[in-house]
This record gives C-alpha cells, sequence and structure tokens, in this order.
C-alpha cells in the first residue's frame, strides 16, 4: 500500500492549485509535493501538513501522481520516473498540447492508469472547470474516486481527448477574457464617479450571477432578451 494517496510533482499556478484542493479534501497528512522551489513546499509543508519529497519518492510512495510540469520540461523531467513506477500507479498529467500516449512513452511505456486533465484558474476558489479524459485502462469507476481528490475545486466535465484542446481553449484560457471584461466594466463605472473599490465589486458580481444564471436556466440569449428593454 503507498504511504501517500497523492503526490504533486510541480507546485506551481495550477500544479499548486490542485495540491491546495487535494489537501482541503482528503487531508494534508495523505499529500506529499514535490518543487525545485524550496519555498513552495515549505509553505505546503505549513498550511496543510503535506509531506516534501523528491521526485523519486512522490512516484515510489503515491497512488496518485499529478504532473504539474510545463509541456516543454515534461520530457528530461520525467523519463527517469519509467524506473520507479509503480504498477498500480495512476499518474495525472494537466500538460497542455501532450496527448496520453504522449507521456506514456516519457514514462518508458508505462502500462498503467494515466488521466488527462486540463483544469483552469478558478479552481482556486473552488469554482474550477477541470475537463477529464482518460485512456481504455481507466475506468468509469476510477474517474469517480478521482474527482473525489479535486471535489473541492471545482466542475468535472468528460471529453474524448480529441476535444481537449478545444474545450481547454473556452475554459482555460476564457478566464483572462473574463477578468478583461471586468476590468473594463469597472473602468466605465469609475469614469462614471464610481469609487474603483465599488465598480470593481459591482463588475464583479454582474458576472458571477450572470454566471450562475446561464448554469441554471441555459440560453445566454433568452438571458440576455430579458435584460433589454424593447427597442
Amino acid at each position: 500500500m503507498s504511504e501517500f494517496i497523492a503526490g504533486f510533482i510541480g507546485c506551481g499556478n495550477m500544479g499548486g492549485t490542485l495540491a491546495a484542493a487535494c489537501a482541503r479534501a482528503i487531508g494534508g497528512e495523505k499529500v506529499a509535493v514535490c518543487d525545485m522551489d524550496s519555498a513552495k513546499t515549505a509553505d505546503f509543508n505549513a498550511k496543510f501538513g503535506c509531506t516534501v519529497l523528491s521526485m523519486q519518492g512522490i512516484f515510489e510512495k503515491c497512488s496518485y501522481v499529478f504532473l504539474g510540469l510545463k509541456p516543454q520540461v515534461m520530457q528530461k523531467a520525467i523519463e527517469p520516473a519509467a524506473a520507479w513506477l509503480k504498477p498500480d500507479c495512476t499518474v495525472v498529467t494537466m500538460a497542455a498540447g501532450l496527448s496520453i500516449e504522449t507521456v506514456r512513452s516519457y514514462l518508458g511505456g508505462f502500462a498503467g492508469k494515466i488521466i488527462r486533465i486540463m483544469p483552469n484558474i478558478p479552481a482556486r476558489v473552488g469554482e474550477g472547470m477541470i475537463l477529464v479524459c482518460a485512456g481504455e485502462e481507466v475506468s468509469a469507476s476510477d474517474i469517480e474516486e478521482f474527482k473525489t481528490l479535486l471535489s473541492t475545486a471545482g466542475r468535472f466535465e468528460t471529453v474524448p481527448e480529441k476535444l481537449i484542446d478545444a474545450g481547454s481553449a473556452v475554459s482555460g484560457c476564457g478566464p483572462a477574457y473574463v477578468y478583461l471584461f471586468i476590468e473594463a466594466l469597472a473602468d466605465a463605472g469609475v469614469e462614471c464617479g464610481l469609487p474603483r473599490d465599488k465598480a470593481q465589486l459591482l463588475a464583479a458580481q454582474t458576472v458571477l450571477g450572470a454566471a450562475k444564471s446561464v448554469l441554471e436556466f441555459g440560453n445566454p440569449a433568452s438571458l440576455k432578451d430579458a435584460v433589454c428593454s424593447p427597442g
């Protein structure tokens, strides 16, 4: 049996966000972290009680290994792990543009379970949109078990791998456009005389409420019509 349920290699923007969500969901004592920046891992140890391990330790001692590495460094970073991987380990990759089979090849043809996800920044506040796909070796029950690890991060949507890049263009890149919209809406409020803090609050809450309305009622076009005055 593995010493830890989940291990995170890389604690940057997304890896760190999911490591924190996982620690909140299952308890920090069941989570291990690894990062070249020792300040980041020390922070996780202090906040959540996560154990700091080497990359080898993560692969050898964790049931789930999350690869929070940038695509351009992934191959060189994880190739040594082929010698450390346990057959029953589940590898989770969140690297944009790298297919499951590509990651498998980097791991020396690892025959075990690999899950590919594309999360987004709103997972920091528990409102993330996490796209999920996996190979045939991963069952539906495996996916449901995996989701419990990140249950505090937001919503999940299972998609075929061929659609994950298109999906992440919407949910992964989309928040930047929403932030720009909020900023612009707040700027307009300031120009009309509102204090900056109040203008930003009004803009952010308006976007939050509008988004929840779409999730609950569906058709954004009809919701738009409900706001607009005739003519």
